[in-house]
């Protein structure tokens, strides 16, 4: 088992039909292999952070305007609000793509800062770009956003949209963040092999429904 792999890893149940005892095997695996997270939809926050409240390091992640970013910032702040106030002590947000595309940058940064502020002192914020929606210009432009607005991360994708995390978007995405601000590869990470190659072009935390497999150098079967 790779341990340093298994620390970056947020340890992902994120589809809808996702069931209470999928989650209590999610944190139970986490504890087990001391992820660095769980990643769950907001209405099981609470339930995993019951469950992880003894487990030393395994912080909870949940995400926000998801999978769409459509919300508005007003639903969003709420949203995250509403997670930490459940035990979320970190908060994955999609921002409003169209937004992006018409060029509002304004909008944008509001939307980023409505969760930042939200979070500011009792969650970290990361902020999903959905790369695969982008042109390099608008993912360059995303990632400044994110940084300008507060954020703590950003994050290539979803898992929901036409693809996930590649390793040229990892390093287009720490190239411009630079040093300081956490990248997180999200998205079609099946295996040690891909979580290694993610985290050597720049990833600092992998998103990932396959943690059991990654960690354990085998290939998984999942999607996200």
């Amino acid at each position: 088992m790779s341990q340093s792999i298994a620390n970056l890893i947020d340890h992902t149940a994120l589809k809808p039909e996702t069931t209470k005892e999928q989650i209590l095997k999610l944190c139970a695996e986490a504890k087990e292999y001391k992820f660095a997270s769980v990643c769950v939809n907001p209405t099981w926050v609470k339930l995993a952070a019951e469950q992880l409240k003894d487990a030393e390091g395994v912080k909870v992640c949940t995400v926000i305007g998801f999978p769409l970013g459509a919300n508005t910032p007003e639903v969003k702040r709420f949203e995250a609000t509403n997670a930490i106030e459940n035990g979320a002590t970190e908060v994955d947000m999609v921002l409003n793509i169209a937004a992006l595309k018409d060029k509002d940058d304004e909008l944008v940064e509001r939307d980023i800062r409505a969760v930042v502020e939200a979070a500011k002192g009792k969650a970290l914020t990361k902020v999903i770009i959905e790369a695969c929606l982008l042109t390099e210009e608008e993912k360059v432009r995303a990632c400044e956003l994110a940084v300008k607005a507060g954020a703590d991360y950003v994050k290539t994708s979803t898992g929901f949209s036409t693809g996930g995390a590649t390793v040229e978007d990892i390093r287009l995405m720490r190239k411009t963040v630079g040093p300081d601000i956490g990248v997180k590869a999200s998205g079609g990470v099946r295996d040690l092999e891909g979580a290694r190659a993610m985290v050597e072009a720049g990833a600092t935390r992998i998103g990932a429904s396959a943690g059991v497999s990654i960690v354990n150098g085998e290939q998984a079967n999942t999607d996200y």
